[in-house]
């Protein structure tokens, strides 16, 4: 395989500005759908629901910090014969998105804030860096790799560890993720990954309670309960008493 010897101005004029591109491009597409984004109604079945679900994961995952009986109270609460999450619920019906004007305005809206400036950027990217090598990852790759990594470079004799501009634009189309939660939060409207999420479930369909509450009991059935706070007072105890016995020899000695 070749080695090769980048071109400083390669960092400054190709791999630096694609980076910077993806950046505000994923901000301005936030932004956007926000403004363009149309008020959905709330269904008040769906919030208990969701609050309902949150208690119980709630409990799964801090139940170790309150008593046993206290636990096992609350689970009972949830998981008993005729608990919460024991309810009933009804599977959903999928709207058909060809009869709800809403919904296929909101379609429309996610294609132009998402597929359309991804299609357009990446096409301009490709032919303006076209041909470029901009960096190269710090571990070895099988030369699998090649056609996913060297987007427009043909070299059969070039290292798979090399990237080329293009296969540059999508790692960061796609790697950006810690990036826009540090600037915009969590829930943002700039995560690729995110958008392609939306686009494979069915539109229209609303959550599955029926699947979530089950889920849901199966992980809080199958909890052990083990009080983190057990030892605490002892530990407490054993602290003051070190402190209070040291503070006396410093006493003696003065």
């Amino acid at each position: 395989m070749a080695e090769l010897l980048l071109d400083p101005n390669i960092r400054l004029y190709v791999f630096i500005p694609i980076v910077l591109i993806c950046l505000f491009v994923g901000l301005i597409r936030h932004y956007a759908t926000i403004l363009m984004a149309s008020e959905k109604k709330t269904v008040l079945s769906q919030v208990a629901d969701s609050h309902l679900l949150r208690r119980a994961r709630l409990l799964r995952e801090n139940g170790d910090y309150i008593p046993r009986d206290a636990f096992m109270m609350r689970r009972h609460y949830f998981n008993g014969p005729n608990g919460a999450l024991k309810v009933e619920k009804e599977s959903p019906a999928a709207a058909n998105p060809m009869t709800d004007p809403t919904m296929m305005v909101d379609m429309m809206k996610g294609n132009l804030t998402n597929m359309i400036p991804m299609v357009v950027i990446g096409g301009w990217i490709n032919w303006t860096f076209s041909g470029f090598v901009t960096t190269k990852v710090p571990f070895a790759l099988t030369l699998r790799f090649k056609e996913m990594l060297q987007r427009g470079v043909q070299l059969t004799t070039l290292d798979a560890s090399w990237v080329s501009s293009a296969s540059w634009y999508f790692l960061n189309v796609f790697g950006l993720r810690s990036v826009y939660a540090l600037f915009l939060g969590e829930d943002n409207e700039a995560d690729q990954s995110k958008m392609m999420q939306q686009m494979t479930a069915t539109p229209g369909a609303p959550p599955d309670m029926k699947k979530a509450y089950k889920d849901e009991w199966e992980a809080l059935e199958v909890r052990n309960h083990k009080w983190a706070l057990e030892d605490t007072l002892s530990t407490v105890l054993y602290k003051n008493s070190a402190v209070d016995s040291s503070y006396q020899i410093k006493s003696k000695s003065c």
